[in-house]
């Protein structure tokens, strides 16, 4: 009966090794003749422009961008949105580094570490060095990110045949602790957006049972709450609140020098290995579920800046410092899609999105997400190719566009960002009651904000806790109600044992620094009265 509900990982991975096993360059060719019909290159297009527009905008990011053009794609194929959505998430990361050059105002969280050079050199009239630069990086550090993808996406897929519920449940509690323990607030906060996530998550019909759970009494929440709801309120309308807080006025961005935008010959060869060990490092940690692009740029950075030749020059702008986090970035940006599409779990909090709109169609991401949807899997890996190329394209001569974007006054740009809101939430199913919603969530992640609560966290339980809840029910229900099934498993057990280590680690780092950290002002009020 057992091998009824759930077939034995042997067979399952027999059915389908023929497919797995697919010469990657024909997979990769096929997936680019997709790509490259006129349709799709459109959306990818769009894509890439619509997320560099965004996330030139101070304080917006990957998270709100994609969210906001959410709506527009579930009028489209899967294969089409996809290919948009992902467009839209490495062209705002890409987009993030404008104004953390021009302005020292990072568009993205990722490009604050851009700004550590990339300003100077922008206050040293070499604004179109650093730009051009960044440019080069992130379509090496996308090539590179794209390459790692099309290579271990289908090897990791076929160790995840072997995956039973049990260990499913396993990696989806360890991605939620891991992108809890590292959230920038602290690991007890990070935990307790998970929670509230998951809470977020059960409100609706109990798909089980058909019991309603949590509406009080609210008809609109009998289906639960939507994920553009989710997302567009807490990383939409709430940066939109911080930014009018933060930003009084208009901004004046730096001019561009276009005869002396192209770096020396001098600079041209020190791009080579900052672009290749920021591509490596962010390649390894895009793909680790709850990492994400800040960490990748931010360690690929730090190892740049000891291992260089010009180390003593980091900190003045220079080159290598402007593009080793860069290629980090979207290298990772690109193998977060490794986790995403292969084992359900998001690679980063933007992915959580992907997952929602996947599901939205009625895909499941998992590992047999390569051979039940080829076209779609192997055409997203072919459109990072050309949406990197798009890009480069693009955005050299288009920054002139941008400077004269951040100049329009911020009391004109951020009622607009709000009105495109409240279309795109209304547009899901015409009703007034989305909007307040996500009004409400909004203010309530401002409010987080201000507690430094983030909101990554909370999305990331939200899209994952019914994954995790089905896949609970479904191991209790094989193992007849007898909870030890998760330690008997030698996958589950391992991930357990893995996820319980990270929590020791996070809660006692958050521990040490406390103790620093008051042992810092204890020396400071020692030190006074004697001063």
């Amino acid at each position: 009966m057992l091998g009824l509900v759930y077939p034995t990982a042997q067979s399952a991975v027999q059915s389908i090794r023929g497919d797995v096993g697919m010469d990657i360059l024909s997979s990769f060719y096929s997936g680019l003749l997709v790509v490259l019909e006129p349709h799709n290159l459109m959306y990818c297009f769009i894509g890439v422009f619509v997320g560099t527009f965004i996330g030139v905008l101070p304080g917006i990011g990957s998270m709100a961008a994609i969210a906001m053009i959410l709506p527009l794609t579930f009028y489209l194929e899967p294969t089409s949105a996809l290919v948009m959505i992902a467009g839209v998430y490495y062209g705002a990361e890409y987009g993030g580094s404008i104004a953390s050059i021009l302005m020292n105002i990072p568009g993205t969280p990722a490009a604050s570490i851009t700004a550590i050079e990339g300003y100077p050199m922008a206050k040293k009239g070499r604004a179109g060095v650093a730009l051009f630069s960044t440019a080069t990086a992130s379509f090496g550090g996308g090539m590179i990110g794209m390459i790692v993808m099309a290579a271990l996406s289908p090897s990791l897929a076929k160790l995840a045949l072997s995956f039973g519920p049990a260990d499913y449940f396993a990696v989806i509690l360890l991605g939620l602790i891991a992108a809890s323990a590292v959230s920038n607030g602290g690991a007890l906060k990070g935990i307790t957006m998970v929670v509230a996530g998951l809470m977020l998550g059960t409100i609706g019909i109990d798909l089980t049972t058909g019991d309603l759970r949590y509406t009080m009494g609210i008809p609109e929440l009998r289906d639960g709450v939507h994920i553009v709801i989710v997302a567009m309120g807490l990383f939409g309308v709430s940066e939109v609140i911080a930014s009018i807080r933060t930003n009084k006025g208009g901004s004046i961005a730096q001019k561009i020098d276009y005869n002396h935008f192209y770096p020396t010959r001098e600079e041209w060869k020190s791009l080579f290995a900052p672009i290749m060990r920021g591509g490596a490092i962010g390649s390894v940690f895009g793909a680790l579920p709850g990492t994400g692009q800040t960490i990748a740029a931010a360690i690929a950075y730090a190892v740049e800046k000891r291992v260089n030749r010009a180390k003593n020059l980091f900190g003045t702008g220079v080159v290598p410092g402007v593009a080793v986090p860069e290629a980090a970035n979207n290298s990772a940006t690109q193998t977060a899609f490794i986790p995403t599409l292969t084992l359900g779990v998001p690679g980063s909090p933007p992915m959580a999105i992907v997952i929602g709109a996947l599901m939205i169609y009625g895909i499941t991401p998992g590992p047999r997400l390569l051979t039940e949807e080829p076209d779609l899997f192997w055409g997203l890996v072919a459109s990072f190719l050309v949406g990197n190329v798009m890009l480069i394209i693009l955005n050299i001569p288009l920054i002139g566009i941008w400077v004269r974007l951040l100049q329009i006054p911020y009391k004109y740009m951020y009622p607009t960002i709000i009105v495109l809101i409240c279309i795109g939430v209304y547009s899901l199913n015409n009703n007034v009651f989305d909007i307040w919603l996500t009004l409400i969530i909004g203010a309530v992640g401002y409010w987080m904000k201000l507690y430094k609560f983030e909101p990554a966290p909370l999305l990331l339980g939200f899209v994952l806790g019914p994954l995790m809840e089905e896949q609970l029910r479904r191991a209790m229900l094989l193992s007849r109600g007898d909870p030890m099934v998760f330690l008997e498993r030698p996958i589950s057990a391992t991930l357990i044992a893995i996820t319980v280590a990270v929590l020791i680690y996070a809660f006692y780092a958050a521990i040490r620094a406390k103790k620093i950290t008051a042992s810092a002002s204890s020396e400071v009020q020692q030190e006074g009265p004697n001063t």
